[in-house]
């Protein structure tokens, strides 16, 4: 969802690291791609977290200046990189909006 004040995009992502890869392995990928995604122009945030009960379990929370930003996250060569490793798995993903730009009737 595109926040319709600032144009921001908000994703949160869950990835996985794959049952052949060692923990720690995946872990340091996965925040070496998160600090890249920091340094892409249009990336306002990008942070990841692992799961305490499932520790192969990683959620992502990246926040993208605009369309085009998050658009540009996908053809970026760190991001081509990352997932050629095949170290995890990709779960699912969903665009967010924090709660409290709801409540204050930024988004419909």
């Amino acid at each position: 969802m595109i926040n319709a004040i600032t144009g921001n995009v908000s994703i949160t992502a869950e990835l996985k690291i794959k049952e052949t890869v060692e923990i720690y392995t995946g872990l340091s990928a996965i925040q070496q791609f998160c600090d890249d995604m920091n340094s892409e122009e249009g990336c306002l945030f990008a942070i990841a977290h692992q799961d305490n009960e499932a520790p192969r379990k990683i959620i992502l929370w990246e926040i993208y200046k605009d369309k085009a930003a998050f658009d540009a996250h996908f053809i970026a060569d760190h991001t081509k990189a990352f997932f050629s490793t095949a170290l995890t798995e990709f779960v699912k993903a969903y665009e967010t909006e924090p709660v409290a730009n709801i409540l204050k009737g930024e988004i419909k």
